[in-house]
């Protein structure tokens, strides 16, 4: 077997990505999706009926067309992705609205409810909400009205437990990211998967889940080479991009130990996690305050470029609308 299929034997695998050929070819289990991966999606040319669909959905709702548009346009490459995977698919609330609580929660119901009315059931949906305290609060609200979500941009073991005690459905814990950081903070540029910060990150926040018997699902993100893939290869489940799917499916020796998942019980906290604890211990990790920070500000960026790319279409389409009526008469 080559190490993918060895990979399926120990953990999930999750596409991380919105491109249906790659999601075809690699058949995961589940697929996630973020605004970056589907401001890229948007320029195929395979999804041009989703957009001209999405575009004129919008058009018959009040507000704001293009971001009216990109919320459909997740929902609808997300309806066609799970024609594809058996599992979950992920769908992302507007990052603009990580310190919202209220408004996170009318977002993911919005999501929720489209997908619903094309059919799809909430069962198969995990709403990507960032870990902010906000966020993972109305995580905490969304769950006990059975949407499940999954807590992105978390780098931090505080943001671990927190989500952890709100009972969300599942984690995404950056692995690269963190990386990132300390390679461009440690001097230090090569790490082995083994002492890989990213990799030692999942491995805690594992051992403590299981531990203390959180049903919460980890799922390990955002890797940057296949050795920190396989260093956490037991794992939950595991979000790769297609680029790495390709590298592990091409390699066929035996796949690395990986961690481990035997662990000894542990008692759970007498109390939850405080929003004062929570901040604070955010706050005293400059990795995870930088991480978050800068991720919530990308998605923002790619999410507007999306948008922009939606408003052009519906510019360009009022001004044809313009030329043929102005040659009409």
């Amino acid at each position: 077997m080559n190490k993918l299929e060895q990979l399926r034997q120990r953990s999930q695998v999750v596409a991380d990505t919105g491109d249906i050929e790659a999601i075809r070819r690699y058949r995961p289990h589940d697929a996630t999706t973020n605004p970056s991966l589907l401001f890229k999606a948007a320029q195929l040319p395979q999804y041009r009926e989703h957009i001209a669909a999405s575009l004129a959905w919008a058009q018959n709702h009040s507000g704001d067309r293009a971001k009216l548009a990109a919320i459909k346009l997740a929902v609808a490459i997300g309806g066609e992705i799970l024609q594809l995977v058996p599992g979950v698919v992920s769908t992302e609330v507007d990052a603009r609205l990580s310190f919202d609580t209220r408004a996170t929660i009318d977002y993911a119901r919005r999501l929720i409810a489209l997908y619903e009315q094309a059919g799809v059931e909430r069962e198969r949906v995990l709403i990507k909400v960032a870990s902010t305290w906000e966020g993972i609060a109305a995580a905490g609200v969304l769950e006990r009205e059975g949407i499940h979500c999954n807590l992105t941009l978390l780098f931090s073991f505080c943001q671990a437990v927190a989500c952890a005690e709100a009972g969300v459905t599942l984690i995404s814990p950056f692995v690269g990211r963190i990386l990132d950081w300390h390679k461009a903070n440690s001097g230090r540029d090569h790490y082995s998967p083994e002492e890989d910060p990213g990799v030692v990150s999942v491995r805690g926040i594992y051992q403590y889940y299981k531990s203390r018997d959180y049903p919460t699902i980890v799922m390990g993100a955002s890797f940057r080479n296949t050795g920190e893939i396989e260093a956490l290869a037991g794992c939950d489940r595991l979000t790769i991009s297609p680029q790495l799917l390709q590298a592990l499916e091409e390699d066929p020796t035996a796949l690395a130990a990986g961690l481990e998942t035997d662990v000894e019980r542990e008692p759970r906290p007498a109390r939850p996690l405080s929003e004062a604890e929570f901040r604070y211990q955010l706050n005293n990790d400059a990795m995870a305050t930088e991480k978050l920070a800068e991720g919530i500000r990308n998605f923002v960026q790619d999410q507007e470029r999306l948008e922009s790319l939606l408003r052009q279409q519906i510019e360009g389409a009022a001004k044809d609308n313009a030329a043929a009526n102005s040659q009409a008469f």
